[in-house]
């Protein structure tokens, strides 16, 4: 049996999990959180290496990408580095291909009509694929990487305009201490609804959820939600301030989804090529034979809906 573990920085109380068969292999899928301690991460990385099948580097990246440049995070790289027998993936591989994968998806089969939709994208150097496939369906898009990561609430409205200023700060950012960025550990868990102009402003909201759900208001009546990992409790408190779809770009297993750096694993347990050398097309390839298709589920009644969405 094949055993993937996502070593996460974020909340331990996100634990979880499952047993799956996928291509007729099976599988343990697990996520265990160390609450912001890196020295922990790396602990449990050096113990279980070489015991599982992959390691998904969870609640961190490393790397953030914008136009055709990555930087990387300081904080990660000890991480990523303490597995030195089974493969450690951070989910950049997958978001560029199966993020992109989705927002097409939603387009052609016209669940989602993004043409002239206000999409707020969290953080655009973070899923920097899903962030090409917004612009390119059309809709009027709005990056929040200077507003969530760094505290400035000011929108950034074009991806060229990214670019430029991630040339200029990135360098500089990608050494700041990573709790300083993203929230880990107890921040996951607080809500802080100082930017609420901008979720108000939005059609869609999309991104990864912890920055999302950090600075979500009460009421999100109609939006759309396009998102990655998302346990019961997260969706219950999703309905309960009024969102009226949830689309997750991961599969739905027992309840929840977990995070793209856990399907990446996943894809790289069942890939027979050395995983330093899978390519784009190797995991559209993995992805097309599996079949993944995103959960998409209506959260409250189908009139509070943006105009545009299909139920």
């Amino acid at each position: 049996m094949k055993h993937v573990l996502s070593v996460s920085l974020g909340s331990s109380k996100r634990d979880h999990k499952v047993e799956a068969e996928i291509l007729g292999e099976k599988f343990i899928i697990e996520r265990r959180g160390t609450d912001g301690d890196i020295k922990k991460a790396i602990e449990i990385i050096k113990e279980m290496d070489g015991k599982v099948s992959a390691f998904g580097m969870g609640g961190i990246d490393l790397y953030l990408s914008a136009g055709n440049r990555r930087y990387m995070i300081r904080d990660a790289v000890p991480i990523a580095r303490a597995a030195k027998i089974s493969p450690i993936v951070d989910g950049s591989g997958l978001k560029n291909t199966l993020e992109r994968k989705v927002i097409n998806y939603l387009v052609v089969e016209k669940k989602v009509d993004f043409k002239g939709k206000r999409v707020l994208l969290v953080s655009a150097m973070d899923r920097f694929g899903m962030a090409e496939a917004l612009a390119g369906a059309g809709c009027d898009l709005i990056i929040g990487d200077l507003i969530f990561a760094l505290g400035i609430p000011v929108p950034i409205r074009s991806l060229k305009t990214l670019d430029l200023l991630a040339k200029i700060v990135a360098p500089f950012i990608c050494r700041l201490p990573f709790k300083m960025l993203y929230p880990t550990g107890e921040k996951q868990e607080k809500v802080d609804p100082r930017y609420r102009r901008f979720y108000d402003e939005a059609d869609i909201i999309a991104g990864d959820f912890h920055f999302i759900r950090r600075y979500m208001p009460p009421d999100i009546s109609g939006k759309i939600i396009i998102t990655n990992t998302v346990t019961p409790a997260d969706v219950k408190m999703l309905r309960e301030r009024g969102a009226g779809m949830l689309i997750t770009t991961t599969p739905e297993l027992e309840g929840r989804s977990f995070g793209t750096n856990v399907m990446e694993g996943v894809l790289v347990s069942l890939s027979t090529k050395p995983y330093k050398e899978l390519t784009p097309a190797d995991y559209e390839e993995l992805l097309d034979k599996i079949g993944f298709a995103p959960r998409i589920e209506t959260l409250n009644d189908a009139a509070a809906l943006p105009a545009g969405a299909a139920v």
